[in-house]
C-alpha cells in the first residue's frame, strides 16, 4: 500500500503542540534483558499470557525481505518482542459482520483515549513499550473505530489478543438491558464462590439452619456493598468482593481452637464474636499496609513465581474436606461433580443465542439438576427406612438397623433442612448482629498474616484483570489504594459478622475472560441486585438448604479451579525456566508436606478425636510441635505453620528473592508509571476516582495515580 493511502498517513499531533521531550529508548524485555529463548514454549506467549497464533507467512515480494542497512533490520518486517510478531502488521481479511454488531453500536465509546499513548505499544506482561522513532504503523487505539487485525473466532482457551475477545471493556457503558443481562450472568457464574464458605463454617461452629440462612444473607449484603466501594473508590477494576477461600482455613483453625471444644450453650454466637474480633484487627493491618504506601514496597516481592504456588496451595489444601464428604452419599455427590465437569469441559463450546451457556453456568446448572434428582429420589422413598428418623441424634439411636442407615438418610435426603420454612420474608443485616466482637491477640496475629496472603492474591487478580479490560495495568499507587480499601471492606465484613474477610475473588478473572464482560457498570448493577436479594430472608434460607453433599461436590470443583488459576499466573513468567520450575515445585511440595507434619504431630492412630475427620487438620493448635511455656505463641506458630498457603508463600518468597534471575525470567509484574498514567487520558480515566475525590489523594503521592 502506498504512503498516500489515508489510512497509513501520519496523523497530526495535538494542538497546540506539546513541549519537546527527550526520546524514550525502546523498553521491550528483549532489549532490557538481552533475552534469548532457550526453552520450548518461551517464545509464543503473548502479552495477555495466552498462546499466540503462529507468525504469518513471509510476503511474496522479494524486495520486502531485503535488509535495510540504515535501519539495521529487515525492511517491512514485523517488530518482534520475545518472539512475538507485532500484531499491527499482520495482514488479515476484513472480518464478517457480527450478528450482534447493531446491539454493540449502543455502547458509549471513549473518544479521549489519545494523548500520551499515541505512539505506545504493549509488550510482554502488559508492559507499555515506547515506539521507536522510525517505527512502522502504530497500533490503533481502542477508542478508534478500526478493524482488529487478529481473528476473533479463536477458542476461549487460546484467545490471542488482549482486547479482541472482549465484548465490553472497563469504561464501556452498554444499555440497561445488556448491563442487566451480563451483570446477572457474571454473578450467577461465581455464585459458588460467594455462598459456599458460610455453608461450611456455620455448621462447623454449631450453628442451626436459621443461623446459616442469616449468615448467607449477610454475606450477600456485605459482598454487594464492598463491591460498590471497590469499583468506585478502590482499584476501580470490575472485580467482585466476597468471602475468599484464603480466609477459610484460618477460620476453621480458630473454630476448632481448644478453648471452644468444651463450650455449652450457643457455640455459634460465641465463636462468631471471636472470629469478628480477629478479622477486624487483621483487616485494619491490611488497610494500614495499603494506605500508608507500604504495599508499594511490598510489591517488589510479589511476582508470578510467588503468586502461583501461594494461590494454588489455597485450593490444594482442602483435599481432606472435599471428596471424603462427597463419599457420604456417592450417588449424588459424584453425579454433581461429573455434571459440572461435563458442562465446563465437554460442552463448553456449545452456544445458545451467542452465549456459551454450559461453560458460563456450569456450577448453577449442575447444582440445579442434581438437586432436582435428589428431590425426586427423596420423594420416591428411596431413602426411607422403617422406624428411623433423621431428627433423632445418632447417640440416642438404639436400633442397629437405623444406626446403619442414619448417615445415608442425613446426607442423601433433601428435606432434612428447614431453613427455607423458618426464614422470614424480610430481614435487614445490621452490624454487630451477633454481639460485641471479642479480641484475642493470638487469633489477631494469625489473621494479620492471612491478610498478607489475601493481598498477594489480590495483586495477581489486579494485574490479570487489567490486561483483559483496561488500557494499561494500574500504577503501584492504585494497587495500594485497592489493597487499603480491601482492608476497610474486611473491617465491614467483621462488623457485620460474615465469618471471613472480604477480598477480590480470584475466580472473577476467569469469569471475565469467559463472559467477555469487563464493564464495571455491569458489576456495579449486579452488586445492587445482591443487596436487594440480601434483604429477602427466603433467599438466604433457600441457599442454606443446599444439601451438604452437594456443597462438598461443588467445592471440589471450585478448589480445583482455584489451584489451576493460581498456577496460570506462571504464563507471565518463563514457565520453562529450570529456576522457576524448581521454586514452584518446592513451594507446592513443602506447602503440603510441612503442614501435614504439624497436623499429624502428637496424634496417635487410635486416638478418638471429637471432631469429624475432615476437620482434624484444623485442631493442630492443641497438639502441634511448638510447646513452650508461652501458650499464646504456641497457638500462633502451630496454627500458621499448619496453613498450606503460608508455607507456600514463605518458601516462594525466600527462594525467589535469593536465587538470581532476570526480571523477565521471574515475570516481574509491570505496573504503569505514575507520570505516564498522568500523561495518558485513557489510563487516568480508567483508574481516577470519581466526584473529584482524587484531589484528596493528590497530596498522598504513594496512593493513587
Amino acid at each position: 500500500m502506498s504512503n498516500s493511502d489515508p489510512k497509513t498517513r501520519p496523523r497530526p499531533g495535538p494542538w497546540p503542540p506539546l513541549p519537546e521531550e527527550a526520546p524514550i529508548p525502546p523498553s521491550s524485555w528483549a532489549k532490557k534483558t538481552g533475552f534469548r529463548p532457550k526453552f520450548s514454549g518461551e517464545t509464543n506467549a503473548s502479552d495477555s499470557g495466552q498462546i499466540s497464533l503462529p507468525p504469518p507467512r513471509p510476503p511474496r515480494d522479494p524486495e520486502a525481505q531485503q535488509p535495510d542497512l540504515e535501519a539495521g533490520r529487515v525492511r517491512n518486517q514485523p517488530a518482534v518482542a520475545n518472539g512475538e510478531p507485532a500484531r499491527e502488521t499482520i495482514p488479515a481479511p476484513a472480518p464478517k459482520p457480527h450478528p450482534t454488531a447493531d446491539k454493540d453500536q449502543t455502547v458509549k465509546r471513549r473518544k479521549d483515549s489519545d494523548g500520551g499513548s499515541k505512539n505506545a505499544g504493549h509488550g510482554p506482561n502488559g508492559q507499555a513499550v515506547a515506539a521507536e522513532p522510525n517505527s512502522q504503523p502504530r497500533r490503533p487505539l481502542r477508542s478508534e473505530e478500526v478493524v482488529d487485525v487478529l481473528p476473533t473466532s479463536v477458542d476461549d482457551d487460546g484467545y490471542v489478543a488482549r482486547h479482541s475477545h472482549m465484548k465490553y471493556e472497563l469504561r464501556d457503558t452498554p444499555g440497561l438491558v445488556p448491563i442487566g443481562l451480563y451483570g446477572f450472568q457474571h454473578y450467577l457464574s461465581i455464585l459458588g464462590s460467594i455462598i459456599l464458605i458460610p455453608l461450611v463454617i456455620v455448621p462447623a461452629m454449631g450453628g442451626t439452619y436459621e443461623d446459616t440462612a442469616n449468615v448467607v444473607s449477610t454475606v450477600l449484603f456485605v459482598s454487594g456493598v464492598t463491591t460498590l466501594l471497590q469499583t468506585s473508590f478502590g482499584s476501580r477494576l470490575p472485580l467482585i468482593q466476597g468471602p475468599s477461600f484464603v480466609y477459610l482455613a484460618p477460620a476453621l483453625a480458630i473454630i476448632n481452637s481448644p478453648e471452644f471444644q468444651g463450650l455449652n450453650g450457643n457455640n455459634f454466637r460465641h465463636i462468631m464474636k471471636e472470629l469478628q474480633g480477629a478479622i477486624i484487627i487483621g483487616s485494619t493491618f491490611q488497610a494500614i499496609l495499603g494506605y500508608t504506601g507500604l504495599m508499594s514496597l511490598f510489591l517488589r516481592l510479589i511476582n508470578p513465581v510467588v503468586v502461583s504456588p501461594t494461590i494454588a496451595a489455597v485450593g490444594l489444601s482442602f483435599y481432606s474436606y472435599g471428596f471424603p464428604l462427597v463419599g457420604t452419599c456417592l450417588e449424588i455427590g459424584a453425579v454433581q461433580i461429573l455434571l459440572v465437569v461435563a458442562f465446563s469441559l465437554y460442552l463448553r463450546k456449545i452456544s445458545v443465542f451467542g452465549h456459551r451457556v454450559f461453560l458460563i453456568y456450569a456450577v448453577p446448572l449442575g447444582l440445579a439438576i442434581t438437586w432436582a434428582a435428589a428431590f425426586l429420589l427423596t420423594e420416591a422413598g428411596v431413602y426411607n427406612y422403617k422406624g428411623c428418623d433423621t431428627n433423632v441424634p445418632a447417640s440416642n439411636i438404639v436400633s442397629e438397623h437405623c444406626r446403619k442407615h442414619v448417615s445415608r438418610m442425613k446426607h442423601c435426603r433433601v428435606d432434612t433442612s428447614h431453613a427455607l420454612n423458618s426464614s422470614p420474608w424480610f430481614r435487614f443485616p445490621y452490624p454487630l448482629q451477633w454481639g460485641t466482637p471479642v479480641f484475642h491477640w493470638k487469633m489477631a496475629i494469625v489473621m494479620c498474616v492471612v491478610s498478607i496472603i489475601s493481598s498477594v492474591d489480590s495483586v495477581g487478580s489486579y494485574h490479570a484483570s487489567s490486561l483483559l479490560v483496561a488500557s494499561r495495568p494500574p500504577t503501584p499507587g492504585v494497587v495500594s489504594r485497592g489493597i487499603g480499601l480491601e482492608g476497610l471492606s474486611s473491617v465491614l465484613a467483621g462488623l457485620w459478622g460474615t465469618g471471613t474477610g472480604s477480598t477480590s475473588l480470584t475466580e472473577n478473572v476467569h469469569t471475565i475472560a469467559v463472559t467477555k464482560m469487563g464493564s464495571r457498570r455491569a458489576v456495579e448493577l449486579g452488586a445492587c441486585i445482591l443487596i436487594v436479594l440480601s434483604l429477602v430472608g427466603k433467599v438466604g434460607g433457600f441457599l442454606a438448604s443446599i444439601p451438604q453433599v452437594m456443597i462438598a461436590a461443588l467445592l471440589c470443583f471450585m478448589w480445583a479451579m482455584l489451584a489451576a488459576l493460581g498456577l496460570s499466573n506462571l504464563r507471565y513468567s518463563e514457565a520453562g525456566s529450570s529456576r522457576n520450575i524448581i521454586i514452584v515445585g518446592l513451594s507446592l511440595f513443602f506447602s503440603l508436606s510441612i503442614p501435614a507434619y504439624f497436623q499429624q504431630y502428637g496424634i496417635s492412630p487410635n486416638s478418638n478425636l471429637s471432631v469429624p475427620s475432615y476437620f482434624q487438620p484444623y485442631i493442630v493448635a492443641s497438639h502441634g510441635p511448638f510447646r513452650s511455656k508461652y501458650g499464646g505463641m504456641n497457638y500462633v506458630l502451630n496454627t500458621l505453620f499448619s496453613l498450606h498457603m503460608v508455607i507456600a508463600f514463605l518458601v516462594a518468597v525466600i527462594l525467589d528473592t535469593t536465587v538470581p534471575g532476570s526480571r523477565q525470567e521471574r515475570g516481574v509484574y509491570v505496573w504503569s508509571e505514575r507520570e505516564v498514567a498522568k500523561r495518558e487520558p485513557a489510563v487516568a480515566k480508567d483508574y481516577e476516582l470519581p466526584f473529584r475525590i482524587g484531589r484528596v489523594f493528590r497530596w498522598v503521592k504513594w496512593v493513587g495515580l
